[in-house]
C-alpha cells in the first residue's frame, strides 16, 4: 500500500535528512534498500553513483555520506514538493547548506549553498532509488565563474 503525501514528506524532511543533519550514518542508510542507488548529477562533472550492494569497481552507500559528515555540517531546508503515491516517487526542490569543518579540507572554500531536485522512489517506506541535482551558484561566485552563461546563451 502506497504511503500518505504527509507520510513521504516526514520521510524525506525528518527521517532521512534529519539523520543526515543528526549525522547519524546508520540511520541514514536504514532509510534505503538493500539494493538503493544514488545518483549525482552535477553540472558537466562526471556523474556520480553509489550502490547499497555494489559490484567490483563501484562505490558504497556509505561512500557518499562518510565524506558529507568527516567534512561538513550540514542543513536542509525551504523543501517543496511533487509527489506521486500512486508510482511511490516524489521529487522535491530545497536548499543545502554546507559548513566546512574545522579539520576539513574544505574550509578555504567556506561555506556553500546548494540549490538541490531530488528524486526519490520508494519500495514500501524506503527509499529504493535517489536521483540528486545540484547547483552550486556560492561557489562559482568565489571561483568568478558566476558571470559565465550556461551552455554559451548569451546574458540578457
Amino acid at each position: 500500500m502506497a504511503l500518505t503525501r504527509d507520510a513521504y514528506i516526514k520521510l524525506i524532511e525528518q527521517t532521512y535528512f534529519g539523520a543526515v543533519m543528526a549525522e547519524k550514518l546508520d540511520d541514514v542508510i536504514a532509510c534505503f534498500t538493500g539494493d538503493a542507488e544514488v545518483t549525482i548529477h552535477h553540472g558537466d562533472n562526471p556523474v556520480r553513483r553509489f550502490f547499497g550492494t555494489p559490484q567490483p569497481g563501484q562505490d558504497q552507500l556509505r561512500v557518499f555520506w562518510t565524506h558529507l559528515f568527516e567534512n561538513y555540517r550540514s542543513h536542509f531546508g525551504g523543501f517543496n514538493h511533487v509527489i506521486d503515491m500512486g508510482h511511490e516517487c516524489c521529487a522535491c526542490t530545497f536548499t543545502a547548506t554546507l559548513t566546512p569543518k574545522p579539520q576539513s579540507s574544505y574550509v578555504p572554500t567556506g561555506v556553500l549553498t546548494l540549490n538541490n531536485c531530488n528524486f526519490f522512489w520508494y519500495r514500501g517506506d524506503k527509499i529504493a532509488r535517489m536521483t540528486i541535482y545540484y547547483a552550486n551558484p556560492t561557489l562559482g561566485a568565489k571561483l568568478g565563474t558566476l558571470t559565465q552563461t550556461p551552455t554559451g546563451f548569451p546574458k540578457p
